[in-house]
């Protein structure tokens, strides 16, 4: 067991966390324990809230058999209000489930898996040091449409080095002849402190440059929108009435509790985010502490900042009413240069054309300038 090169995610190997431990399972009823003890925690400051999304990610929760997850399930059910439409999402390897796991999955309350593919093309894989078989992707995800999950979603990585716009193009048609309603696609990037980013400092692989990188995006868009899998977030596609409920919370910074070490939680314009290391972790939960490491508490100003910095990378965009005239002069620079769809332009909405959508970034920092 390994982490992956790229991977920045607050992520341990069993061996990691107890010496001559290779074996997620020994490592794992303590800190379910500890998941649950931080729950209580959530309930006594929350009260009976409704709960309309569950996500299980941030590493590779299918390590965990469907009986250890169905634990927390349990018990979020038996503290919160489950709405009846609640998303309840895991996130896979493919060679972490198999077809009896997905039905268990299935059986014990996850009605949403998201399914961490990265690239069909094994050289690519190689490079991000990914270890999963791309020939088991086809199996999993048709073994999840049969265990009736009701929604499944493929990520995908595009910009690796050596990575050619066909091999793109063939790891997003695959991905769009399986049974799946939803794709994410996110632009590979470089992090400090990982194995993947000291190669790239010693030069031992190029990254490709901004051009290249924005034709695979637009290679990719226009395969999705030639499937009906229309945007409607930067980096997400789907099928109407598939877009993922939770992280659309995060984008209209929406309430969330995040359980677990390192997880981030964000309450009534209060965000906050655990100790990092499972130990002290468990240690705070133990003995009846918050396991914050830190917190704190948004002003207006912020509040602002992040509703541009997120919102505008939706499909719906933002009322132009709700920017500043500084702020409306500098879009209109922008939109005369065709960033903006013209017809909710003339609406009163700012909202992303494509080329917008590659420039987002500059758009978010000029108008916040």
């Amino acid at each position: 067991m390994k982490r992956c090169g790229y991977c920045d995610f607050n992520t341990y190997t069993p061996a990691e966390l107890r010496e001559g431990v290779d074996s997620v399972a020994s490592v794992s009823q303590g800190y379910i324990e500890g998941l649950i003890g931080e729950l209580e925690q959530a309930c006594t400051r929350l009260g009976t809230r409704a709960v309309s999304t569950i996500f299980f990610g941030g590493g590779t929760p299918t390590l965990l058999p469907p009986d250890q997850l169905a634990r927390i399930l349990r018990a979020i059910e038996n503290r919160f209000e489950i709405t009846e439409e609640c998303e309840i999402t895991t996130e896979a390897n493919p060679d972490s489930v198999n077809s009896r796991s997905l039905n268990q999955l299935r059986e014990v309350g996850f009605n949403r898996i998201s399914f961490g593919v990265q690239s069909m093309k094994s050289h690519v894989l190689q490079v991000l040091d990914r270890t999963h078989d791309s020939a088991r992707v086809g199996e999993v995800v048709t073994a999840a449409k049969s265990a009736g999950f009701d929604s499944i979603s493929v990520d995908l990585i595009y910009g690796t080095p050596g990575e050619s716009a066909v091999d793109l193009a063939e790891s997003v048609d695959f991905a769009l002849s399986l049974p799946i309603d939803h794709i994410s696609a996110y632009a590979l990037i470089v992090e400090q402190g990982t194995k993947f980013g000291a190669a790239v400092r010693r030069g031992e692989v190029v990254m490709p440059n901004d051009d290249q990188t924005a034709e695979k995006y637009a290679l990719i868009d226009a395969r999705m929108n030639a499937a009906g899998f229309p945007w409607y977030e930067l980096s997400n596609w789907a099928k109407p009435g598939h877009e993922c409920k939770h992280n659309q919370m995060y984008w209209i910074s929406g309430d969330w509790w995040g359980l677990g070490a390192g997880a981030h939680s964000h309450v009534a314009g209060e965000r906050w985010w655990n100790l990092k290391h499972p130990k002290t972790y468990l240690d705070a939960i133990a003995e009846g502490k918050s396991p914050s490491a830190g917190k704190e508490l948004l002003t207006e100003d912020d509040k602002s900042t992040e509703r541009v910095m997120l919102r505008i990378r939706m499909r719906e965009g933002m009322a132009l009413s709700t920017f500043s005239d500084v702020q409306r002069n500098v879009l209109d620079g922008f939109f005369q240069r065709g960033l903006f769809i013209p017809e909710q332009w003339q609406n009163g909405r700012v909202v992303l054309a494509l080329e917008g959508r590659l420039l987002a970034d500059q758009i978010v920092r000029e108008v916040l300038s």
